[in-house]
């Protein structure tokens, strides 16, 4: 009989969020999945537990997680953690997890913190639908071909972003989506936790500027419904001759301009032509 795959949430940043359960299972299992070893061992040595440890993260998931596979399919069991939150959230756990079910291993969920939930709910952002974005792509032309895709997206969008690229992805997201409410949260559930309202342009300016500390959840305003009906023609070249700026294309500012306001993409390229 294979053993279980216990997928753990870990604090985010206080420890005392843990749950009595999520230590009963650290504590029971054979061995544990960490993402970073040693930040594991931080938590179970404030804690007492001491578990056989075996690294499985971005760049060894397709190495461990067959042999975190086998072993569990020989009767031991396994807690998965991250070194914050949920694992399999925007997280290599979710390939383990996918694994492990298409070869029959049964999973568990022992629930914990997650930090785009939390940071939502401090937010004071819509919360009633939203879209969970994760980390933007780093490759240039994928990075500018999904945030062009978020343009017309209506739902509140949630961002993870590590501090030293929040200005650069302000000033992305600024360009394509032009002004919006936005609240960054940072240092969740620590002593300097922080929601900072703002708009995208005016914390674009800011930080490009300034530094800023701490892991981040960026939270923006999804797209206006009444914005298509209300942008004329001039003001969509406008919107395109900021993206012209920003070092697009004519021929790509129309294009975006024109998912933007919802008009023809060719009466946008011909006012910028003409100007």
């Amino acid at each position: 009989m294979s053993g279980t795959l216990f997928v753990v949430g870990t604090p985010i940043g206080n420890l005392g969020d843990i749950s009595p359960r999520a230590l009963s299972v650290l504590e029971s299992v054979d061995f544990i999945a960490a993402e970073d070893t040693r930040v594991s061992l931080k938590l179970l040595n404030h804690f007492g537990i001491k578990k056989p440890m075996i690294s499985y993260f971005e760049h060894n998931r397709f190495e461990k997680g067959p042999i975190i596979a086998e072993r569990l399919l020989k009767g031991e069991n396994c807690a998965i953690v991250t070194d914050a939150g949920m694992p399999a959230i925007s997280d290599p756990g979710e390939d383990l997890v996918k694994l492990c079910i298409e070869k029959g291993i049964r999973i568990e969920a022992v629930p914990g913190p997650c930090a785009f939930a939390t940071a939502l709910a401090v937010s004071g952002m819509p919360s009633r639908r939203f879209t969970f974005e994760g980390f933007l792509p780093t490759d240039k032309q994928d990075r500018k071909a999904h945030i062009e895709s978020l343009i017309g997206e209506k739902r509140t969008m949630i961002f993870y972003e590590a501090p030293h690229k929040l200005a650069a992805t302000l000033s992305d997201l600024a360009a394509a989506l032009g002004d919006r409410e936005t609240a960054i949260v940072r240092e969740l559930t620590k002593i300097h936790e922080q929601v900072l309202k703002t708009t995208l342009c005016a914390a674009s300016e800011k930080y490009s500027a300034e530094s800023i500390k701490g892991e981040i959840v960026l939270i923006v305003a999804g797209a206006d419904p009444e914005a298509k009906d209300e942008m004329t023609l001039a003001q969509a070249a406008d919107y395109a001759k900021e993206l012209i700026k920003n070092g697009d294309s004519k021929t790509d500012a129309a294009k975006i301009a024109a998912k933007m306001s919802g008009l023809k993409k060719g009466d946008i390229y011909k006012l910028l032509v003409e100007e």
